[in-house]
């Protein structure tokens, strides 16, 4: 039960990301709250109308990641993070094929899900933050049947072109995604190396992909 509620509650995260995209100017003055707030409206309502997301197609699904939700959440950060300390001595290509394999793999694993969150609201609670704070959490919960679920957003503020919030990392049922796959992967690393973890993503995401 609670391994589905996670994928339900993670696939709720994706999707609602899928909002951060041709944000209008007022996105980069806009609070993280708010942000969360009006998109999670416009994406559910897009998953509803989309009858292709609904029964599972995972093309349309990874092109909706890849063209929606890579450009506004700092997937580099993510994956870094992830990885952890062995992230900082990665060659270019080897952290390049280490965020496409991350990415392969969460939108995979949690595709299935998409079915059973188009009856959920997605309520966001007051944020707590400074207005000065570069780095917020935005906490939400997932309502549907049964009790609320908590889930919650790490969003950073970035400056320059594209300035606004991005998401880095995600809290469902009080777990980090991110120190969740730290663990993983570190057992990994320390196992058979970077190239050794790519392998092991590349294998678990082809193993998916033949699943369906």
């Amino acid at each position: 039960m609670i391994r589905r509620l996670f994928n339900q509650c993670l696939s709720s995260c994706l999707l609602v990301g899928a909002g951060l995209l041709a944000l209008p100017a007022r996105a980069a003055d806009e609070a993280a709250d708010v942000l969360i707030k009006r998109l999670s409206g416009e994406v559910l309502d897009s998953i509803r109308a989309d009858k292709s997301i609904q029964a599972g197609d995972v093309g349309r699904i990874i092109a909706l990641v890849d063209t929606k939700i890579m450009p506004n959440v700092n997937f580099q950060r993510m994956t870094a993070s992830a990885v952890g300390p062995a992230w900082r001595q990665a060659t270019p290509e080897q952290q390049k094929r280490l965020q496409d394999e991350f990415k392969t793999l969460l939108v995979r694993t949690y595709a299935g899900a998409l079915t059973q969150i188009i009856d959920q609201a997605i309520i966001v609670k007051p944020l707590r933050a400074a207005p000065e704070d570069k780095e917020v959490v935005v906490r939400t919960e997932v309502k549907g049947q049964g009790d609320a679920i908590q889930l919650d957003y790490r969003l950073e503020k970035t400056p320059g072109e594209g300035a606004g919030w991005k998401i880095y990392n995600l809290n469902v049922l009080g777990v980090w995604l991110v120190e969740t796959y730290r663990s993983q992967f570190a057992q990994e690393i320390n196992a058979k190396g970077l190239n050794g973890l790519i392998t092991t993503l590349s294998d678990r995401n082809k193993a998916n992909a033949k699943k369906g």
